[in-house]
């Protein structure tokens, strides 16, 4: 992901990305995966799942891209506890530069996210893949 020339513009575009650098590290990728329900009702769905043909070991993403500051951010603590409502692992993964400091420092130090930039050596490590190709 070097340079910001291929930033994403919006949380679509993050989706689309992150889906695209997944398949080219030989992932399964499906999109928007109803996996139950929150406590008021609504269903409960994870933007990627990502799996690893060979180990069948999955991983969940949820893409938040926030462009200008606001409050969009503020919601984002809530997504990291339905992470732990999942029946796999999951991961927040941030674009943007919208994010407060705090907001950072907050989602960084819960171990459950990472920035689009250092995506692709997180999924290596995840996944068991060689790290230098």
């Amino acid at each position: 992901m070097p340079g910001r020339s291929s930033a994403p513009a919006s949380g679509k575009a993050l989706e689309d990305q992150v889906e695209s650098l997944a398949k080219s590290l030989g992932l399964e990728v499906d999109r928007q995966v109803r996996v139950g329900r929150r406590i008021w009702g609504s269903e409960r769905r994870i933007d990627l799942v990502l799996r690893h043909r060979q180990s069948g070991k999955r991983l969940g993403l949820e893409c938040k891209f926030q462009g200008t500051p606001g409050t969009a951010e503020e919601k984002i603590p809530a997504v990291v506890e339905d992470i732990a409502a999942w029946p796999i692992d999951g991961l927040v993964v941030l674009e943007g530069e919208g994010f407060s400091d705090h907001m950072k420092a907050f989602l960084l130090s819960t171990g459950k996210s990472v920035y689009l930039e250092d995506l692709e050596i997180w999924l290596r490590l995840y996944f068991g893949m060689d790290l230098h190709s």
